[in-house]
């Protein structure tokens, strides 16, 4: 169906492909979902740009080309591409082999196998990537590792550091400050001891002294308990010149950290080394991932080896029978020295079709020399070629419409009959559809359309299609056999033909 907008025109394609195993392998190799109906979709805008859509998904012009190739077969007067593509010859003799079941199920497998080996592909790539970073990174957690750092060590470091370098001048300050509270001649302490005596004596004789003998006093043991302090303070205060040092190096590892990294505190840094040790973690999960993934991959390897090779041995044993019927029809079809061979040798790896290769040669003349058949055939040859694999493969094969241009051009009488006999042998299974003006083919079709010009009243010349009703179509056919105006012969041979 088509329709059109002022801006976009829509041509849309609906095709029943169930069981259809040569476009579910192309689906499979696109990566794209396949169903039983496939809706093929070519959007065109004013500019003449397009876009394409298989199943609403967009795919470039190869693929649908590559696609619809598996949905339509149009075997052309002057050539035919079908049998330059191993998709096509693969179908062929896998119809042949008749191992419907076991190619889906290869496919199945095959599928699984290059999604598990496309995921390898990309985590490798990944580890690849994260292996430059990780051992960067483990260089660093290397550094934090042999510092070593502890909690706010930097920060304590840094005064402790402080303190040591100014030791004798805390000591000096702590002595004279104790000298003045608590020593010497006129000490502090000693001087209020001396006012609370003195205040004791007259505090019977004048009440209202005593709240100040008791601030005196309070002063006086606060006093002696900073002196104390202080004492104790001086026990605390190291001249260590070997702590000094070791501190200075702890020091300079925190600022050198400090430095490289932009960071201002002992807690960033460790906060940076438990980062970096959970992104190794990952980098080193994500090994573990490639490698169960391996194990993986070399099962599916194993299972996808295993079908392929089963595929190989059905399709070795097929391929005689069906290069002798096909060269039988040959014969049948007006090319009597002609052979065809079929050449299947093994690849190295499994791709989308198995570990096989496979070519179809053609010897057009007994030359004794088979080349691929698109090179060794003309493009009517081709056509019959085509025509005599499709009537042995019918059955079979998926493929829901089949178009025919001219397939007869340069042979006739017996020949001509049988073309028309495998096209009908083909109609039994597929949609076939054949252009011709021979009349021994045209009379085995089922439906006889009749194309053909004509001036309209705009003075344009429009090409029109009728359906023939059967008085009709016995004289469309005399035609062919006497021209314009068919003699009565004519027209009796047409019968002939159309009720043989």
């Amino acid at each position: 169906r088509a329709w059109a907008s002022l801006d976009l025109g829509i041509v849309e394609a609906l095709f029943d492909v169930s069981g259809n195993a040569g476009f579910a392998a192309a689906m499979a190799e696109q990566d794209l979902d396949n169903e039983s109906i496939c809706v093929v979709r070519r959007e065109i805008n004013t500019t003449g740009k397009s876009r394409a859509f298989i199943n609403d998904t967009p795919v470039t012009l190869q693929v649908l080309n590559k696609l619809t190739g598996s949905l339509v077969d149009l075997h052309q007067q002057f050539g035919h591409l079908a049998l330059q593509e191993d998709s096509f010859q693969f179908d062929v003799v896998d119809a042949m082999a008749k191992h419907h079941e076991l190619r889906t199920v290869y496919t199945g497998v095959y599928k699984n196998y290059k999604s598990k080996f496309t995921e390898l592909q990309q985590l490798r790539a990944q580890q690849q990537q994260w292996q430059k970073e990780a051992d960067y990174k483990q260089f660093l957690l290397n550094e934090f590792n042999e510092a070593q750092l502890k909690e706010d060590e930097i920060e304590d470091a840094e005064q402790q550091l402080k303190q040591l370098s100014h030791a004798e001048k805390i000591l000096a300050a702590l002595n004279a400050s104790k000298a003045i509270l608590d020593e010497g001649e006129q000490h502090v302490t000693g001087e209020l001891k001396r006012v609370i005596h003195q205040l004791q004596g007259v505090v019977d004789v004048m009440p209202d002294i005593q709240n100040s003998l008791l601030r005196i006093n309070s002063v006086w043991v606060e006093l002696k308990d900073i002196a104390d302090e202080l004492d104790s303070l001086q026990g605390k205060v190291n001249v260590d010149a070997q702590l000094m040092e070791q501190l200075q190096n702890r020091l300079d590892v925190g600022y050198k950290l400090y430095k490289k990294h932009g960071l201002k505190t002992t807690a960033e840094l460790i906060a940076l080394q438990q980062s970096l040790q959970d992104e190794l973690q990952v980098t080193q999960n994500l090994n573990d991932k490639i490698t169960v993934i391996e194990k993986e991959l070399q099962l599916l390897h194993d299972e996808v080896s295993k079908t392929a090779k089963e595929l190989s041995s059905n399709r070795s044993n097929a391929i005689p029978g069906f290069v002798k019927r096909t060269n039988e029809l040959l014969v049948l079809v007006g090319m009597p020295n002609a052979k065809v061979k079929i050449d299947l040798s093994r690849i190295e790896e499994p791709n989308v079709m198995g570990l096989d290769s496979i070519q179809f040669l053609l010897d057009a003349n007994k030359s004794g020399q088979f080349l691929p058949i698109h090179k060794a055939a003309s493009g009517g040859e081709m056509s019959r070629i085509m025509l005599c694999i499709k009537s042995l493969t019918a059955e079979a094969m998926q493929m829901p419409t089949m178009i025919f241009d001219e397939v007869d051009t340069g042979i006739s009488g017996e020949a001509a009959r049988q073309v028309g006999l495998l096209l009908r042998q083909l109609a039994r299974y597929h949609q076939v559809i054949c252009i011709t003006h021979q009349p021994q083919v045209a009379a085995k079709g089922t439906t006889h359309l009749y194309v053909y010009k004509e001036e309209s009243d705009a003075g344009t010349i429009k090409t029109q299609v009728r359906l023939l009703n059967h008085e009709e179509r016995v004289h469309a056919i005399a035609q062919m056999i006497g021209g314009e105006k068919p003699s009565n012969t004519a027209i009796a041979n047409a019968k002939e033909l159309v009720n043989g």
